[in-house]
């Protein structure tokens, strides 16, 4: 048997749920969730929403959006975040049933 790297020898729900808990592991990014759970909004909203600059947001938006849990609507000149509710209701599910073990 050969080596197995660290996350091979996790199932794919395990390695799953470390994605999705990683990108909302930041308080910033769970306010950014909040907002996008109630309006759709630019970087700049955001922004007005939150104590960071700009650049900060930006990286919070694409860590989200890496993980799918955002989309960004390009809509020239800006983009519009969305909340992607599909993977938002399995980020849910996902954490329901982690907490649900006995």
């Amino acid at each position: 048997m050969g080596l197995v790297t660290a996350v091979e020898s996790y199932s794919d729900s395990q390695v799953e749920m470390s994605k999705l808990a990683k990108a909302i592991a930041h308080p910033a990014r769970i306010a950014i969730l909040q907002l996008l759970t109630v309006n759709d909004c630019t970087c700049n909203e955001i922004v007005q929403q939150l104590p960071l600059a700009q650049s900060t947001v930006s990286q919070h938006l694409k860590e989200l959006k890496k993980v799918n849990l955002i989309d960004g609507l390009e809509i020239p000149p800006r983009t519009i975040y969305v909340l992607n509710h599909e993977v938002y209701a399995k980020l849910q599910s996902v954490l329901n049933k982690f907490f649900n073990i006995s």
